[in-house]
């Protein structure tokens, strides 16, 4: 935590203050970053501005609802794949006290990828995210995205890691665990929550943790990972000018 430098001004006059009387060593407060607004160094506002610009490489767009247009490219770097789209909760898997088929009426006792116990996941616990289910649109296994990988999850000044745990339909994108959408201050009820749109999602490629339910590995993955994600940005400079996109200034 870097503490700031003091001023010509300020360093002169403590050569000129007599020795007989010391000033007392003052403590400068260390700047700090709002409280509760990330799980690790990389900030939000660094990861929004690393995704503003897309290199597109899904065919073609996707729907958030069922009754919108297609609109949401998935974007793609060496190091990742992202898409900035809508939260819809889900709630899918191992029934619990907020996630069964009384608060949720689109219940499915099922996940795509199950825990190293073989149940499925626990959508009330654990931080995972939904992709798509592989189609000629996107096939996310041929950009490194399987079961256990690993994602943070930005919304407004928040960051927050979390797993691939489910597919949903081929067409639609802009999905996330009940304990993703808590951990972002999303309203997480199933029937009511979510967000409409401001939900930015960053999957590292050829990532994974083992095993997918051990949150406290994707956390310190995911950091890692966004580190070199947001490093790695200079690198990206040429291969963006080769394929033809603008060079961020």
């Amino acid at each position: 935590m870097r503490v700031p430098s003091l001023t010509l001004a300020a360093a002169g006059a403590a050569l000129l203050a007599p020795a007989a009387l010391p000033v007392p060593a003052t403590a400068v407060p260390p700047r700090e970053r709002p409280a509760a607004t990330d799980e690790g160094r990389v900030t939000a506002a660094e990861l929004l501005a690393r995704t503003d610009t897309c290199a597109q490489v899904s065919r073609g767009r996707y729907r958030t609802d069922a009754d919108t247009a297609a609109t949401v490219p998935v974007c793609g770097t060496r190091e990742a794949v992202f898409w900035k789209a809508d939260l819809d909760i889900d709630c899918d898997g191992r029934p619990t006290a907020r996630c069964n088929r009384r608060t949720d009426p689109l219940f499915a006792p099922a996940t795509a990828f199950q825990q190293s116990d073989g149940r499925h996941l626990n959508a009330e616990r654990l931080p995972y995210i939904v992709v798509p289910g592989p189609s000629r649109r996107w096939n996310q296994r041929a950009h490194g995205v399987r079961g256990g990988s690993v994602a943070a999850v930005v919304y407004r000044d928040r960051v927050r890691y979390a797993v691939v745990g489910d597919t949903g339909p081929r067409d639609l994108i802009g999905e996330a665990s009940y304990a993703t959408a808590r951990s972002l201050g999303i309203p997480p009820d199933p029937r009511s929550g979510g967000a409409p749109s401001g939900v930015t999602y960053i999957v590292f490629r050829h990532s994974r943790v083992t095993p997918i339910e051990d949150h406290a590995a994707a956390v310190a993955e995911g950091r890692r990972l966004a580190g070199r994600f947001i490093t790695a940005a200079v690198a990206d400079l040429p291969w963006r000018a080769v394929l033809g996109h603008p060079i961020p200034r």
